[in-house]
């Protein structure tokens, strides 16, 4: 009997087989704030689509001529058949495109394919190897009515009139955007670049014409009001 309950107690303390299962020491996904996002909303190929994307804390201002040619170069390389960067404006650590796409499919791979692009220019210029250079997910507005076109327009190309806080109303060209290519302007102003424009033209209704019911674009309008994305 005594040796029995010795063999038992021998099988009780026999080490533990070593698996690959199992919870591990700093195993598992890390903790922190993870914010689940739904799925986009279906897109209407007749809708521009007004884009915000945010940069990563800590990187240099993307209004540095190194980092926008970067930025610019990125736009003049996005050429795909169902997507198009119609405007555009690079502010400190953000970019406002003016987009189209054929579908909600469209839209996506051609967004992918510029983040991807200018991440990669933008990391070689500052010497990195590795990291995000863009926030999660970017900010969509889609354009439904000529007005919300116009307003829209004047938002992108004027956006650095709202950061520095510019209300008097005198004619300024951001030269960190489209805007030295823009052809909506109501006055005369100075040539364009003689470089072609690194956006492509509207292909929707509301983007080509129909906003210039509500009249053509001053050069020393701003964002009227602040937008919260």
């Amino acid at each position: 009997m005594a040796k029995q309950k010795e063999a038992v107690g021998e099988q009780l303390t026999l080490p533990e087989a070593r698996t690959w299962g199992g919870r591990r020491a700093n195993a598992g996904r890390k903790r922190g704030i993870h914010i689940a996002h739904g799925p986009r909303p279906e897109h209407d190929f007749r809708h521009p689509v007004h884009i915000t994307l945010r940069a990563v804390k800590g990187l240099p201002s993307f209004r540095t001529p190194l980092l926008y040619g970067e930025i610019e170069r990125s736009i003049r390389a996005t050429r795909r058949p169902d997507f198009r960067i119609n405007e555009f404006s690079v502010q400190d650590d953000h970019v406002h495109l003016i987009s189209e796409g054929d579908d909600k499919r469209a839209l996506s791979r051609g967004m992918s394919s510029f983040k991807v692009r200018a991440a990669a220019r933008i990391k070689r210029a500052l010497g990195l190897a590795r990291g995000p250079i863009w926030q999660e997910r970017y900010h969509r507005r889609d354009l439904t009515s000529p007005k919300q076109v116009r307003n829209a327009l004047v938002y992108v190309i004027a956006n650095y009139k709202k950061h520095f806080r510019m209300t008097d109303g005198k004619p300024r060209i951001d030269a960190c955007s489209s805007a030295p290519w823009f052809a909506g302007w109501i006055s005369e102003r100075s040539r364009p670049p003689e470089t072609p424009s690194p956006v492509e033209p509207s292909c929707t209704w509301l983007g080509r014409t129909e906003w210039k019911r509500h009249g053509l674009i001053h050069p020393g309008e701003a964002p009227r009001t602040p937008h919260r994305f």
